[in-house]
């Protein structure tokens, strides 16, 4: 039987003070419980029925820690409506952004990016696309809130994110590299008719703002995604959306032999 200060602890971990705070998150899902157990992220507890337990006994060994809890304890301490048979708290991992190592690679920014689920779905997308890092202004959402965990599907174990003050990591980039800086704009050129680098940073912004002012101005080649559809009510895409489009088209003018 789980204790009430282990209850209270694993549910304090919701909220993102107490994440930050003991540095850990929870993780639900059988496919993304799978895909964390075979990462090197740190696996401290394992909170699972029996079943699960008994038909997993060959993982059990990756966590610090595991518990046999009963369906009542599972929902007490699950964040979902209808909770899956384990749930596991790990550590939150070190990820040190090393600005060198973009120099070769393809890196989606974030600019004050806040819905869960639209994070978790670009943080999906960037493994998609071999993308291995996304770095978020320091006011974007958590990327272990559970919601964003949930929508993920697994790739948080892939793809590194990095929250940095945006301003001060372009002057370094301006310093250090000849990275070019792409953005998403509505006043930007259209897509297609671009040439797109296989190499770069895509900076994507805020839901309802966009990109912010003081970020726009390192922008050197603003884009756009043209609609299709001549009913001028569709002003925009949602960011998620608008980060595949964009993703979509770098890697279709740089293919790579996979």
């Amino acid at each position: 039987m789980l204790s009430k200060n282990t209850i209270k602890h694993i549910q304090s971990l919701s909220i993102k003070k107490y994440r930050t705070q003991f540095l850990e998150f929870i993780a639900e899902g059988e496919k993304i419980i799978h895909e964390l157990l075979l990462s090197d992220i740190h696996i401290k507890s394992i909170y699972a029925t029996p079943q699960w337990l008994d038909k997993n006994k060959n993982e059990l060994q990756k966590a610090d820690e595991y518990r046999a809890v009963n369906e009542i304890e599972l929902k007490k301490i699950s964040n979902l409506s209808t909770p899956n048979e384990v749930l596991i708290v790990c550590k939150i991992p070190k990820n040190e952004l090393n600005i060198d190592y973009l120099k070769n690679e393809l890196s989606i920014v974030l600019d004050n990016v806040q819905d869960p689920g639209n994070f978790g779905t670009i943080i999906r997308l960037a493994d998609w696309f071999g993308i291995k890092n996304i770095i978020c202004s320091k006011e974007s959402a958590d990327c272990y809130n559970p919601k964003v965990i949930q929508a993920t599907m697994g790739s948080i174990t892939r793809v590194k994110i990095h929250y940095e003050d945006l301003v001060s990591l372009f002057e370094k980039l301006s310093i250090q590299t000849k990275l070019p800086v792409y953005g998403a704009l509505l006043n930007g050129k259209n897509i297609y008719e671009q040439k797109l680098s296989s190499h770069g940073i895509i900076i994507m912004g805020n839901e309802s703002n966009g990109i912010s002012n003081e970020i726009r101005s390192f922008i050197k080649q603003p884009l756009f995604i043209p609609s299709f559809n001549s009913n001028k009510e569709i002003d925009s895409l949602n960011v998620a959306m608008a980060t595949a489009i964009i993703c979509s088209e770098f890697k279709r003018l740089n293919p790579i032999n996979r």
